[in-house]
């Protein structure tokens, strides 16, 4: 039987690429800030089944400053790889993972304060029959929902915010908005960002009676442009395969490519969707996961103590999902970006990704430096037997 499961650690990097001064991220490293949180408080990164499939040996690779692999047994495939995008978003990478690297610049908004144009927000209130907006800014979403949650919910004004990504967000109140409104409200914010090449619209609703208690919901609904090539989940379905998204893959991907969309919030939810959709996986099926708590709820927020925390969990339900697994399924896991919590600001960074893998006949043992994410795309099309991508070098043999 083939299957393949992608699991994308979203922003779980291994050190800063040889192109990182030009996004200011020389010496960024996700995985050497956890291990030296963990040093600092006494209480070691403990991850032995990542460990099994090759992680401390492809970080140690990635970074000479990372400790040198424990002499245990490995029975993955491990190496780690540069991004080719342009850029170092949530889009781009993902649709490089899947063959299709970014070569064109996003637009962005890149003023600190009063970051979008006028006319831009003038045209989303008179479309969108709005009193107004708050915000227009570069922002945390949890910090400004708590310091603009009670005027938005008194006035009606969503909102609006930016970050070093290609993005405008959108967060009102579920209730004393209504989310099919935010909705609509980002159905026009989606039209009018076109003119400005913006990769993502994406709605924030968000629930709580205070600011103390304001909390964002798994309604978020990221509304995507579709990526600028056929992507290998597009030659998937092509080819009467099938691919199952759990967690924000669908709305990365502008829905394209897509069989079947689970949406669960929370990286243990989206583990238990991923261990139900491979349970009920058929032949030529690709279970495709976005893990995106070690991102937003701790990348972002510079919290290393979580992340870490969040790392062991994973690594426990690994150890569930590997025993699920048959002899010819094909395993992978990935990262998009880096968002190391010892850096400064809140942004992504520039980093290599890990590239761990077993499965499918592959011999354990290192991958090397990989030039592209692309590679697994195109080794996700060897796997299947697809036409091969256009950009990457597979690491399976045909």
């Amino acid at each position: 039987m083939s299957r393949a499961v992608v699991l994308v650690l979203d922003s779980f990097g291994l050190g800063s690429t040889p192109d990182a001064d030009r996004f200011g991220d020389v010496g960024a490293n996700t995985m050497l800030s956890l291990l030296r949180h963990r040093e600092a408080i006494g209480k070691p990164l403990l991850t032995p089944n990542l460990d099994r499939l090759g992680l401390r040996h492809a970080a140690a690779a990635a970074d000479s400053r990372v400790p040198a692999a424990p002499d245990s047994p490995v029975d993955g495939a491990w190496g780690y790889a540069a991004e080719l995008s342009s850029g170092k978003d949530t889009p781009s990478g993902h649709w490089e993972l899947a063959g299709v690297p970014v070569f064109f610049d996003w637009g962005y908004f890149r003023e600190p304060t009063e970051s979008f144009p006028a006319e831009l927000l003038d045209a989303l209130i008179e479309r969108a029959e709005l009193p107004g907006v708050l915000g227009n800014c570069h922002a945390s979403g949890t910090t400004i929902i708590a310091e603009l949650g009670d005027e938005h919910v008194a006035t009606g004004k969503p909102i609006v915010y930016t970050s070093a990504d290609s993005v405008f967000q959108i967060a009102c109140h579920e209730t004393a908005f209504g989310l099919e409104r935010l909705y609509r409200v980002c159905d026009i914010a989606r039209e009018l960002v076109d003119a400005y090449n913006v990769g993502r619209v994406i709605a924030r609703p968000f629930v709580g009676d205070s600011a103390s208690n304001y909390t964002r919901t798994a309604n978020r609904r990221d509304l995507t442009v579709p990526p600028p090539a056929e992507t290998v989940l597009d030659k998937l379905l092509a080819a009467d395969g099938a691919v199952i998204s759990v967690g924000k893959i669908s709305d990365i991907f502008a829905h394209r490519g897509i069989s079947r969309r689970i949406k669960a919030a929370g990286n243990d939810a989206l583990m238990a969707a991923t261990l139900d959709a491979l349970d009920e996986a058929g032949e030529r099926t690709l279970v495709f996961t976005n893990l995106v708590d070690f991102d937003m709820l701790y990348g972002h927020r510079r919290d290393a103590d979580g992340y870490a925390n969040a790392l062991e969990r994973f690594d426990e339900q690994l150890g569930v999902l590997r025993s699920k697994l048959l002899p010819d399924d094909l395993l992978v896991l990935c990262a998009d970006h880096g968002c190391d919590p010892s850096w400064p600001g809140t942004d992504h960074t520039r980093e290599y990704i890990p590239v761990l893998a077993a499965g499918a006949g592959l011999e354990p043992g290192s991958l090397g430096a990989r030039a592209s994410f692309a590679d697994i795309g195109q080794s996700l099309a060897t796997f299947f037997d697809l036409p091969a991508m256009d950009h990457g070098e597979g690491f399976l043999a045909r």
